[in-house]
């Protein structure tokens, strides 16, 4: 039975080898349908459940996006809801901030119990956003949304009668991403039979604080970008998923390459940076399985069940991290 746990080299982790990518798996299938990698809660499970509280375990999150992402990106580009001027643009603002967030990680939030206090009010303002969602006042100013929603559940129900309630992943012409406009300062899609634009430095400028905070966290901005996409910028979840997770796999990419590359400079120190490699790449294979059945299944499940569940999830460890942090 030992030959089933591993102690990992750079974390010091020891844990049972199935664990990490099975927890990934049911994290990432329920977490990738809002267009999150899931990485904002693993990142809790590797702390507090797995005692990984050293600044590696953030480049350690971001190499569990790299091998997870790839697999809900496809089903996304293959079933034409990646906006790719979303996309860019996401990736563009985010880049520069990650860098800068990988400093602050490593110089100024070493120590565990100031980490786990800013991940509690990043947490917190995420949760807090998808419930406030949920509330009627704002689900009032968004027939838009509530319209795709009833579109999406009738298109489901006529699926499962049609082939016996066995789930398909045809959808009907119109139902997908068609770029209208797309300049410096506006774009413009359609999707359903619904328009919907944006301005395009705003969500540059907002890019770049979130790369700040989702480099420093470790799990490269699609968890904080995504609730933004569709509180602020009014942006169905179904058009922005794909878009948030690729963002998030090319920053983490560069994140943890940066980690990697500084690790050295800080060698004298004894802090351990460069990410670890195996338990990364173990809660990757279960985060890719989980990713690729999230974005297959997510036309068949309401977005307000996938807000509900990821908020209540999100706001529940917010709140101990916090409380945790005065105890």
């Amino acid at each position: 039975m030992d030959l089933l746990y591993v102690v990992f080299p750079v974390s010091g982790v020891k844990t049972w080898v199935f664990l990490p990518p099975l927890v990934a798996f049911i994290v990432s299938f329920f977490t990738s349908m809002g267009g999150v990698s899931g990485a904002f809660l693993l990142l809790p499970f590797q702390v507090s459940i797995l005692g990984f509280t050293s600044p590696s375990v953030s480049p350690t999150n971001l190499v569990y996006n790299i091998v997870g992402i790839p697999s809900g990106v496809y089903r996304y580009i293959r079933e034409g809801r990646m906006a790719w001027p979303l996309t860019w643009t996401v990736i563009v603002g985010t880049l520069p901030g990650v860098f800068i967030g990988a400093i602050i990680r490593i110089k100024y939030l070493p120590d565990p119990r100031a980490f786990k206090f800013f991940v509690g009010f990043v947490l917190l303002y995420i949760g807090g956003r998808l419930l406030y969602e949920l509330s009627g006042r704002v689900t009032s100013k968004k027939a838009k949304i509530r319209a795709l929603d009833e579109k999406f559940k009738q298109r489901a129900d006529k699926i499962k009668v049609e082939q016996k309630a066995r789930i398909a992943s045809g959808l009907p012409p119109e139902a997908v991403v068609k770029t209208v406009r797309f300049s410096f300062t506006r774009y413009q899609y359609e999707f359903y039979g619904e328009t919907f634009s944006f301005n395009t430095i705003g969500l540059l400028v907002l890019a770049f604080v979130v790369g700040i905070i989702g480099g420093t966290y470790g799990i490269g901005g699609g968890a904080i970008i995504a609730p933004f996409l569709i509180a602020v910028f009014h942006l169905p979840v179904y058009t922005i998923a794909g878009a948030a997770l690729m963002g998030t796999f090319l920053t983490s990419i560069v994140g943890v390459i940066f980690y990697t590359l500084i690790a050295p400079l800080y060698a004298d120190t004894g802090l351990s940076i460069a990410p670890d490699w195996p338990l990364g790449i173990l809660f990757g294979i279960g985060g890719f399985a989980g990713m690729y059945c999230g974005a297959r299944f997510q036309k068949f499940v309401p977005q307000k069940f996938i807000k509900f569940v990821l908020g209540m999830v999100i706001t529940f460890l917010a709140f101990r991290y916090l409380v945790q942090y005065f105890l």
